[in-house]
């Protein structure tokens, strides 16, 4: 069963950046593919950014495009998201996910197998 944990959330002015992380449990962490959810109160969850195993692979939705990173560090079992340009409409909880398939990537939440407790990241105008 793997864990994943998210850190590096916080409070941040519009225009502002953050780099979130998420540290997995497990050292086949190179074999899954992972994507950043976010959640807003009152809204469903939705996508925002994944990456295949090796890291070469990436997508994006259409709303954090060109201000938002994904990127991972299979020697440290670790996945970031680096955002900057923050807007309020960013704030959410995000939730980083694992899933099996390591190639290619997906949008689809029931593609993930695991996922993490969430780091709330709040921007404020």
């Amino acid at each position: 069963q793997m864990q994943l944990v998210e850190s590096g959330g916080g409070l941040v002015q519009a225009g502002g950046s953050l780099r979130l992380s998420c540290a997995a449990s497990e050292r086949t962490f190179s074999n899954n593919g992972m994507g950043w959810f976010r959640q807003a109160p009152g809204k469903e969850r939705e996508f925002v950014a994944a990456i295949n195993w090796l890291g070469d692979i990436t997508d994006y939705a259409d709303s954090v495009k060109g201000r938002f990173t994904i990127s991972r560090d299979n020697a440290k079992n670790t996945v970031y998201l680096q955002m900057n340009s923050l807007k309020p409409e960013d704030t959410a909880v995000y939730y980083c996910a694992a899933r099996f398939r390591r190639l290619g990537v997906t949008r689809a939440p029931d593609e993930y197998n695991y996922w993490g407790q969430g780091t709330q990241v709040t921007v404020s105008s």
